[in-house]
């Protein structure tokens, strides 16, 4: 006969929420690398994040933190594609191009999401608890509809000799 061990009741833990935000931060990170790969980083080689022309559109509305809204006064319909509690991500495609909106339930998670993205350079449209990120060309349409600023992130490693 063998010996066999007596079961143990399984122990399920749930990673802590630091754990869970630098996951999501990550996987959000990664999620805007073909866009902001795509946009290019190019800039002053400067400043990690240098907001440009602020304010809101010509309507005085700036957009509310919730995917589907944002995509409406951006005149498209968002594809949800990540659902999690600390961020909802939605894919836009329109004629002039495709943007990602994410949101936040929380401002110190925007925050996160934005110091990781930093690793990749690039220019992203910012508002209260959401982020789009499209080609530069889009941004400041889209911030003429939804308000917000535009920051560029400076990424790592060299830059192209402006000379």
């Amino acid at each position: 006969m063998s010996q066999q061990r007596p079961t143990e009741p399984t122990v399920h833990r749930t990673p802590s929420r630091s754990r869970r935000l630098r996951a999501v931060a990550a996987a959000g990170a990664l999620a805007v690398l073909p866009l902001a790969a795509a946009c290019g980083g190019g800039g002053d080689g400067g400043a990690a994040a240098k907001p440009s022309a602020s304010g809101a559109p010509a309507a005085g509305v700036v957009a509310p933190a919730k995917v589907e809204v944002i995509a409406g006064l951006a005149g498209c319909t968002a594809k949800i594609r990540t659902e999690a509690d600390e961020l909802r991500e939605g894919v836009c495609r329109t004629p002039k191009g495709d943007f990602l909106i994410t949101t936040f339930p929380e401002e110190r998670l925007k925050e996160t999401w934005l110091e990781s993205a930093s690793v990749y350079g690039g220019r992203y449209l910012v508002g209260m608890r959401w982020v789009v990120s499209a080609k530069p060309a889009m941004l400041e349409p889209l911030r003429a509809k939804l308000g917000g600023t535009i920051r560029e992130l400076s990424g790592i490693g060299p830059r192209p000799d402006s000379s």
